[in-house]
């Protein structure tokens, strides 16, 4: 019996398993988003004000200073909305010059605004001062849209031209860059009827597809800077009596591959990497009926995943760049769409413990 022929019997076998679970069939337009912000893809400009300095020494997981974001509503002219700022994510706010952003909005000041429905957003601004700073945040943008399309359960976010205002004494120093505003877990919890849960449990608990699906999905990124178990850059909600995991920050990834990027994550692998560029599957033992069930999700989404690359070329600085962010997705589909080379990355390396 073929290889070809082995796929389709698992596969059919695949189709009958999913009907007998219910909770497998997941209609991505049942999620829709209603809010404003994340419905428009455009680029959206915004200008902020503030010292780091001041930021990073007086900000904390509850203290925010008070700050004012400036940005170009539906009709193309300024507007703006007070908002509380703090920083956040403790390696960026050791060792990167800019430091990502929590803005706490109140709901009455958002209500008829661009803002509104979101009391609670992130902010992620490049790390360093550096030649291809910007070219990474829309690399990093670029992993959260390809996972839209991977997974039902992702985050909303939306590409920002930021014109940073940096308070530095009595000078006041411009700054250019690319951010990625992402919106508040409990709004994706919201939206898809579910519960943040921040609890520690074994990976084996969660929804075996979406499970599969983030795992496959971190090594097209080439990412291992996440953990399952532990919640490391990764959110888990309970919804309809299923662990859902949604994946975050994705700056160490061999896709977005910047300069500060370094290796992690890789215990108990059966596989050692020593650059980011270099991939390595995280994802534990499931049914291999499953396993092969998302690998043809990956497959039939080829088109859709790289028509997305391709409308971002535009957001790029450095030609170059893009071309080695698509060279690196074309990479992962040589390995998912060869029957060996699937077999040598995923089927034998799967985690056991």
């Amino acid at each position: 019996m073929t290889n070809k022929i082995i796929i389709l019997f698992l596969l059919l076998h695949v189709i009958f398993i999913n009907l007998s679970h219910s909770q497998y069939n997941i209609d991505k337009n049942n999620f829709a988003d209603t809010s404003l912000l994340f419905q428009n893809q455009v680029a959206i400009p915004i200008q902020l004000k503030f010292s780091i300095k001041n930021i990073k020494k007086n900000t904390n997981d509850s203290t925010y200073i008070e700050s004012t974001v400036f940005y170009k509503n539906e009709t193309k002219l300024w507007d703006s909305i007070k908002t509380d700022l703090r920083a956040r994510g403790n390696y960026r706010r050791k060792n990167c010059y800019y430091v990502p952003l929590k803005l706490k909005l109140k709901k009455t000041l958002t209500k008829g605004t661009l803002f509104e429905g979101n009391n609670k957003l992130k902010i992620v601004l490049p790390c360093l001062i550096e030649r291809y700073n910007n070219d990474y945040v829309v690399k990093e943008y670029m992993a959260y849209k390809l996972y839209e399309i991977i997974s039902p359960y992702h985050f909303k976010t939306r590409l920002a031209n930021i014109e940073f205002l940096e308070e530095k004494g009595k000078r006041i120093k411009k700054h250019e860059l690319k951010g990625i505003i992402i919106e508040d877990i409990d709004k994706v919890a919201e939206r898809y009827g579910g519960n943040e849960y921040d609890k520690v449990i074994h990976p084996m608990k969660l929804d075996t597809i979406t499970a599969i699906r983030n795992s496959i999905f971190q090594y097209l990124i080439g990412n291992t800077d996440f953990s399952l178990k532990f919640q490391h850059n990764e959110k888990l909600l309970f919804i309809h009596n299923k662990f859902i995991v949604i994946p975050y920050d994705f700056d160490m990834s061999g896709l977005v591959n910047t300069s500060y990027a370094t290796i992690s994550g890789t215990q108990n692998l059966p596989v050692k990497i020593t650059e980011v560029t270099q991939r390595a599957y995280k994802g534990y033992k499931r049914n291999e009926l499953l396993l092969q069930k998302v690998r043809e999700e990956f497959i039939s989404n080829k088109d859709q995943i790289f028509n997305t690359v391709n409308n971002l070329k535009e957001f790029f600085n450095d030609s170059n760049q893009f071309y080695k962010a698509k060279n690196f997705i074309t990479g992962f589909y040589e390995i998912i769409e060869n029957d060996k080379k699937f077999k040598k990355n995923f089927i034998v390396r799967v985690r056991t413990k």
